[in-house]
C-alpha cells in the first residue's frame, strides 16, 4: 500500500469510487500513514447512543452518549490497510472514528480559545508541533508524546503551575478521543485546528515543550 502523499490521494478517490465513508477513509490514513491504532466508535442519533445502552429494565446508562468506542468493534492496529479497514468498518458502517490515547501519544486538553491562542503563540516560538484538533463542545486537544499524562503533576510543579486554577488536563492510557471528521456526541463534527502532515510519520512532541505556553493560555483565558 503506497502511504505517499499521491497515494493518500489514491486512496480517496478509491474510496469514493467504492462508496467507502469518510471515516473509513481517514481511518486508513491514521493507521498506515501515521502509525495509529484506531478503534470504531458510536454515534448519536436522534438523543439515542448507537451502543444501545438506555438504562431500561435495569441496565446501565450510556455513560457518553457517541463519545467513545464500541463495545464489541476490534482495535484496528497501526499499518493496517485500507481494504483491512474497509472491512472492519462494514462490520459498523455508521462508526466513528475514535483513536486510543496512550499508544502512539498522549493528549494536552484546554478549552478551545486557550488553544487557539497557544498554538499561535507555539507557532510563532517555532516549537515543534504535532497535531491538534477542536471539538464541538469546546475544547483543543494538542497530541503530545506518550507519558504525559503520567508527568503532568510532576510537569506542572517544576514549570510552578501546580497551585494555578488551569482549565488544563491530560489523557493517557485507556482515554479515546474522536477524531476529525466524526461527529462527537451529536454536536458536530471535530475539526483540525493543525492537522497532521501527510507526508511525515514523526512522532508527537514532548509536553514539557508545550506545557507552559498552554497552561499560560488556560490560566488567561478563566472566566
Amino acid at each position: 500500500m503506497d502511504f505517499t502523499i499521491g497515494g493518500i490521494r489514491d486512496i480517496r478517490s478509491g474510496s469514493r469510487r467504492r462508496g467507502r465513508t469518510s471515516e473509513c477513509t481517514a481511518a486508513a490514513e491514521f493507521t498506515g500513514l501515521r502509525g495509529w491504532d484506531v478503534v470504531p466508535g458510536a454515534r448519536l442519533s436522534s438523543g439515542r447512543c448507537s451502543c444501545g445502552r438506555t438504562g431500561g429494565d435495569g441496565g446501565a446508562r450510556c455513560a457518553e452518549p457517541g463519545a467513545h468506542p464500541l463495545d464489541l468493534a476490534p482495535v484496528i492496529p497501526a499499518g493496517a490497510t485500507l481494504d483491512q479497514v474497509a472491512r472492519a468498518w462494514e462490520r459498523f458502517p455508521a462508526a466513528t472514528v475514535m483513536l486510543p490515547v496512550g499508544r502512539a501519544f498522549d493528549v494536552l486538553e484546554v478549552g478551545v480559545t486557550a488553544g487557539r491562542r497557544a498554538l499561535v503563540r507555539l507557532e510563532r516560538m517555532g516549537l515543534p508541533l504535532g497535531p491538534v484538533t477542536a471539538t464541538p463542545d469546546g475544547r483543543a486537544q494538542f497530541l503530545v508524546a506518550p507519558g504525559a499524562a503520567a508527568g503532568l503533576p510532576k510537569l506542572l510543579y517544576r514549570t510552578g503551575w501546580d497551585g494555578a486554577a488551569l482549565d488544563l488536563r491530560a489523557l493517557g492510557e485507556g482515554d479515546h478521543i474522536t477524531a476529525p471528521p466524526s461527529d462527537r456526541g451529536g454536536l458536530g463534527a471535530v475539526r483540525w485546528l493543525r492537522a497532521p502532515a501527510l507526508d511525515s510519520a514523526a512522532g508527537p512532541p514532548e509536553a514539557r515543550l508545550l506545557l507552559g505556553v498552554l497552561a499560560y493560555a488556560a490560566h488567561r483565558s478563566r472566566p
